[in-house]
């Protein structure tokens, strides 16, 4: 049965599918997501679950964001001693795990990758069913549909309509491997032509972005509905002013200075739409990064600022349209930015 969905012994992650008549039925009580709040990735599943309203569908296990340890392969990702420790991280729920890499061992025993986050774990076939947050975004908003679950009036969450199937199809490629990534790649490039290469294409994506949220009148990307694109952006951008311009050197400018337009779309999302801000933690965010990349902060000092982390305000509709995007004017970015596709 787990074949079917990851090779054991290798790296290969977990491609498992929540559907009625399938391995993993949709269905209360059995199922628990582990994550990590300072992770891009795993804010996709976690944001996913908030808007859904699954809290109480498919309950969590948050790692601390720093350190990691154990003597396996990698390290690992660790769970508090209690929910005191460190706060808004809890020890992991279902098995009282030390480290994350145990639940990967009692998928695989013989597994060879990385313990990521987020992994969500199925407790009747005692297995991960997905590692994979792209995969999880894609399916898990209708993974209940049809059932009473999370309550019998739960509204629909459909984040990839078919009408918009091309449109996300074609940006999703540029936005994960130029930001969601990008910010990755220019913060950990072993050398100077490689950061300016990748940094470049970070800004080159938000300029994109910025000019093509302008066009659709906001308050989301693709206009007046909320889709997985918005997802896959937040989760970089709200990062961006918090962590990534002073951290992983990608200070060719700021959303709050640079982009109005993402700016406003940023502050749209955070202050009135329920589940972005509650499954965002600067804390968690800042402290990841600035204490738990240490070859990058050796000193592991987290700064204050900026503040506030998300500035306070949502835009009214007619603020939208008296909005001119804006964006980084460098000759590179700009040609870059034209380069990617809508």
């Amino acid at each position: 049965m787990d074949s079917e969905i990851h090779k054991p012994g290798t790296d290969d992650g977990w491609h498992g599918v929540i559907a009625q008549g399938g391995q993993f039925k949709p269905e209360k009580d059995r199922y628990h997501l582990y994550i990590g709040l300072f992770c891009p990735f795993a804010h996709r599943a976690n944001l996913v679950r908030h808007l859904k309203g699954l809290q109480s569908v498919i309950p969590i296990s948050i790692v601390k964001p720093y350190p990691r340890g154990g003597d396996q392969k990698f390290p690992s990702w660790i769970f508090p001693s209690s929910d005191s420790e460190y706060p808004g991280a809890t020890p992991d729920r279902l098995f009282g795990s030390k480290y994350l890499s145990e639940i990967y061992f009692k998928a695989d025993p013989a597994y060879k990758g990385r313990y990521s986050v987020p992994v969500l774990w199925d407790k009747r076939h005692g297995t991960i069913v997905n590692n994979e947050s792209a995969e999880l975004l894609r399916w898990l908003p209708t993974a209940f549909d049809g059932t009473n679950l999370p309550s019998p009036v739960s509204p629909p969450l459909n984040l990839h309509p078919s009408d918009f199937d091309s449109i996300i199809d074609t940006i999703s490629p540029w936005v994960q491997a130029d930001l969601n990534t990008g910010v990755y790649k220019a913060g950990f490039a072993a050398d100077q032509a490689k950061y300016e290469e990748n940094v470049i294409r970070v800004f080159g994506a938000l300029n994109r972005l910025e000019a093509f949220v302008h066009a659709n009148g906001g308050p989301f990307i693709l206009g007046s509905r909320l889709t997985e694109l918005d997802i896959r952006v937040y989760a970089t951008v709200v990062r961006l002013d918090m962590v990534y311009v002073q951290h992983f050197k990608c200070n060719l400018g700021t959303v709050r200075h640079d982009y109005p337009v993402l700016n406003a779309w940023l502050r749209h999302l955070y202050w009135t739409v329920p589940g972005f801000r509650e499954s965002t933690d600067p804390r968690h965010i800042k402290e990841d990064y600035t204490k738990g990349m240490l070859d990058i902060n050796p000193k592991g000092i987290t700064p204050l600022g900026p503040y506030p982390e998300v500035e306070t305000g949502a835009p009214s509709p007619a603020n939208w349209k008296n909005l001119n995007p804006g964006g980084v004017k460098m000759k590179d970015v700009v040609e870059y930015a034209q380069k990617l596709p809508v």
